[in-house]
């Protein structure tokens, strides 16, 4: 931006900054001024004065016209990536006098560009309802506290900025695959349902069992299949189970508290968004761990948490699951402290790390390969 420009945007922001009609009327003005000093012409007297008056009129009315507008945001609903943010203002005009030729900027993160409306006229004591969409590219949680209002009017000779204060929160959710297969998640379910089993001996167990069969519905995992009643009806069914099926724990941690290329880490939090409603579709009981947020489960607050997850983050929770779980890293070595019976998913800066290396560690996992479909990987059988 140019030093002229600078002044210009500061000048508007905290007084008022001159048009180019505005410039060139004081000019002349200025000019009439000098030539009516110095020829003590009367004529020239009143139209410099009356070119000073016009100019000091029109420097106050845009700096007054601005002052009674208020601006009220409604809450921004989260969208996943892909999806457009709706934002919602309300530019209202508490005074008797009606507002014309009003520019409305709506001061956005850098990653969102710019948007801008104008309103021509609004009717006193009235609102000017504006809504505009914005297309999201990339996961996050954004803040943003700035709506200004810019105005010339009436007579178009000086321009006038004000800010108000209307703050927002927009959520942007990471992507959700639509997995129909996991093993990663189905074994372990398999063999935490397992040491249930074996836990409670099944001498008069009501839990665990088949409660009822219906109809299969698009994304039940295939494990669940009553094979026999599908034949028997003609039309697969599919197994409902007692409640400690639902008491099987699957955690699933993000290992965000070390550090990560940048095209890695947001597979990452892919694959964690979608390995949970993936379990979480299997009945599983399931929660998320990230360095800085510990354990939280639900969908909405999932969502979120992978919203505004960073590589490199803070670790501000130490409790980390001593149970088995399924981790999602970078840091191959990492895999070596992880509780017998866990899983693994691992982003590799090498291009493939090669099936001898993979041998040595402890749990079977999946290599993650940046050139293959994330979606066809997750489904893939485990090494």
């Amino acid at each position: 931006m140019k030093i002229h420009q600078k002044i210009g945007n500061w000048l508007e922001r905290r007084w008022i900054a001159p048009a180019y009609a505005g410039g060139l009327l004081t000019f002349l003005s200025l000019f009439f001024f000098g030539a009516a000093t110095n020829t003590m012409a009367g004529w020239l007297y009143v139209i410099s004065g009356t070119s000073f008056a016009l100019l000091a009129i029109a420097a106050v009315l845009p700096v007054r016209s601005l002052k009674p507008l208020e601006v009220h945001r409604r809450p921004i609903e989260p969208v996943s990536v892909g999806n457009q943010l709706t934002i919602e203002l309300e530019i209202d005009n508490r005074s008797d006098q009606p507002k014309t030729l009003l520019q409305v900027y709506d001061q956005l993160p850098s990653i969102f560009g710019k948007s801008a409306t104008a309103i021509e006229t609004l009717a006193p004591r009235s609102a000017y309802h504006w809504v505009y969409y914005l297309p999201t590219q990339r996961r996050g949680v954004y803040h943003w506290e700035q709506v200004q209002l810019r105005t010339a009017t009436p007579l178009g000779l000086f321009w006038c900025r004000r800010s108000r204060e209307a703050k927002a929160t927009a959520i942007v959710y990471p992507t959700v695959l639509p997995l129909t297969t996991c093993p990663l998640v189905d074994q372990m379910g398999w063999e935490q349902n397992q040491q249930v089993l074996d836990r409670s001996q099944y001498n008069m167990a009501t839990e665990g069992v088949t409660r009822t069969l219906r109809p299969y519905r698009y994304g039940d995992p295939t494990r669940l299949i009553h094979w026999r009643s599908s034949a028997r009806y003609n039309q697969l069914r599919v197994r409902e189970l007692e409640v400690a099926t639902g008491g099987q724990e699957i955690v699933i941690c993000l290992d965000s508290g070390s550090s990560w290329q940048s095209d890695n880490f947001e597979q990452a939090v892919i694959a964690a968004a979608s390995l949970y409603f993936y379990a979480s579709r299997s009945q599983l009981n399931v929660q998320l761990w990230t360095a800085q947020t510990g354990l939280v489960r639900g969908n909405r607050v999932v969502l979120s948490t992978l919203a505004a997850v960073n590589a490199s983050e803070e670790a501000i929770v130490e409790n980390f699951p001593n149970i088995p779980v399924i981790w999602l890293t970078q840091n191959s070595p990492s895999i070596f402290s992880l509780a017998s019976g866990s899983r693994w998913v691992l982003w590799s800066e090498q291009a493939d790390i090669g099936a001898k290396n993979l041998s040595q560690f402890p749990q079977l996992g999946l290599q993650i390969n940046r050139d293959q479909p994330l979606q066809l990987q997750l489904q893939s059988s485990l090494k």
